[in-house]
């Protein structure tokens, strides 16, 4: 137990590092500096991104929709971040973290544009009509080859996020955790497996999710676009729904619950000495789990954004950062609120809850009159959105592999059986170690994409320019 313990506290030594100022001052910064350097494009363009992200491109190039490939860059950041981690950044960080978080992600929307446009700009195809891009092509390609050790250090990172970190453990932890809560939540139904004790619900939930894994990752990106196009939007507006319901049964709170995130993100509720170190920790927690949500500037989205049917990186752009926009600034604003007005925050507080089980409480407590059709939709949510965060992720992290193999599909189909077998085994580990693995290599992702953004910003600009241009030229449709 010790030694689990010393373990724990050096993760989570490296992770106060990793998250220390630099990098949020990096995120944060690379945001308002690519905001400033498009004229705030992300709000004056939102609606066409909007139009665009249901419109596919007539004549485009690639091997999924434009719609195909914004939705499985959401299957793979409206997943848990969404549910459990908004709830594990207000427990950890105040209120105020959820202030931070939307934040990070209206700057964080031009950051998405950008990753999006570099994608299809600095893409490469590759045999049989498949489409390879994302940070380790446009540090390659557009930064030069002298940077080619950094692109690789980015598709290493990958790799490592999506075997062992954002992409399988803590989707499939959150998905058996919630499956418990509904179906077991007294834990009477175990059996003995590696030396504990666990529910059948967490066992039948580890297979069930690893079969249909497998089933669908051997198709490729074809198989995952066609699922998640149809399973992200229909799980996103039901989730939405229910939130909206749950805010108009408590909508007497609302102004308390927007007060208290204002007060804590500002560090206004704690004693004058710790001011500076509360507004500190809802920084550090809200830009880091935004970032765990929407993974703006993380680097990963572009990999699928390369793949879209498309001539025009700037198009794809657009449509790139209404997934930010749908993913924190809507969803996560939802969970964050949804916490507050429920009496979940309080409560958690008070007991010791923590993810999962804070939001589970939020829908149970929050629909008082039938607190089972809010745990039921939570389940169900969570699952489906794991569940797709599961998939995507599979696909970032081969074609990550793929790079760094130079084309070698052998590896990559080990790679696969390794990420399904990750599946398996999930939700036998402990939460806490696996979120904060997941946080240390978020941030080593962060690091090479962020200065590749920057050091392209030129770039950016100038194809920005040229399409705005031509659309007012009429020399290319709308």
């Amino acid at each position: 137990m010790d030694k689990f313990t010393s373990f724990t506290s050096f993760l989570e030594w490296i992770d106060g590092i990793v998250w220390g100022v630099p990098l949020i001052v990096l995120i944060m910064g690379t945001g308002i500096f690519l905001t400033i350097r498009l004229g705030v494009l992300q709000f004056r363009h939102l609606p066409r991104a909007l139009k665009y992200m249901v419109k596919n491109e007539e004549d485009g190039i690639g091997e999924v929709t434009s719609f195909g490939a914004l939705c499985t860059a959401m299957a793979a950041t409206v997943g848990t971040g969404n549910i459990v981690g908004v709830a594990t950044a207000v427990i950890a960080g105040g209120p105020g973290a959820l202030f931070w978080m939307v934040l990070a992600a209206c700057f964080g929307m031009a950051t998405k544009y950008s990753e999006g446009l570099l994608a299809v700009k600095f893409r490469v195809e590759k045999e049989g009509g498949r489409f390879l891009g994302g940070p380790f092509y446009y540090i390659e390609n557009g930064m030069g080859q002298k940077w080619k050790w950094l692109a690789k250090l980015f598709a290493i990172f990958a790799c490592g996020a999506g075997l062992l970190g954002i992409g399988t453990i803590t989707q499939v932890n959150g998905i058996a955790s919630a499956t418990k809560n509904f179906f077991d939540p007294n834990n009477q139904h175990t059996v003995h497996l590696f030396g504990a004790d666990y529910s059948w619900a967490i066992v039948i939930t580890a297979i069930v999710v690893a079969v249909l894994t497998a089933l669908v990752v051997i198709g490729g990106i074809q198989r995952i676009a066609s699922v998640t196009t149809i399973v992200v939007p229909f799980m996103a507006i039901a989730y939405v729904i229910i939130c909206v319901a749950i805010l108009i049964a408590n909508a007497d709170k609302i102004g308390w619950a927007i007060t208290e995130i204002f007060a804590g993100a500002f560090g206004l509720r704690a004693a004058a000495g710790g001011a500076l170190g509360a507004l500190m920790i809802a920084m550090q927690k809200g830009v880091a789990r935004g970032i765990f949500s929407n993974e703006s500037g993380l680097g990963s989205a572009p990999i699928a954004a390369a793949a879209a049917q498309t001539k025009e990186p700037v198009r794809q752009g657009l449509v790139s950062m209404t997934g930010t926009f749908i993913d924190t600034v809507i969803i996560c604003s939802m969970t964050g609120l949804t916490i507050m007005v429920s009496g979940a925050y309080d409560f958690s507080v008070a007991n010791g809850l923590e993810g999962v089980d804070v939001t589970a409480f939020a829908f149970g407590n929050g629909l008082a009159w039938n607190p089972q059709i809010g745990a039921a939709v939570l389940m169900v949510a969570l699952a489906f959105f794991a569940f797709t965060t599961i998939l995507g992720w599979d696909y970032y992290a081969e074609r990550s592999l793929e790079y760094l193999a130079n084309g070698n599909m052998k590896a990559v189909t080990v790679f696969r059986w390794l990420y399904i077998l990750a599946v398996l085994i999930g939700p036998f580990l402990t939460v806490s170690a696996v979120w904060t693995i997941a946080d240390i290599l978020n941030a080593c992702m962060a690091a090479p994409n962020l200065i590749a953004l920057l050091a392209l910003s030129g770039v950016i600009v100038k194809e920005t320019k040229s399409y705005f241009d031509r659309l007012n030229k009429g020399e290319i449709k709308s």
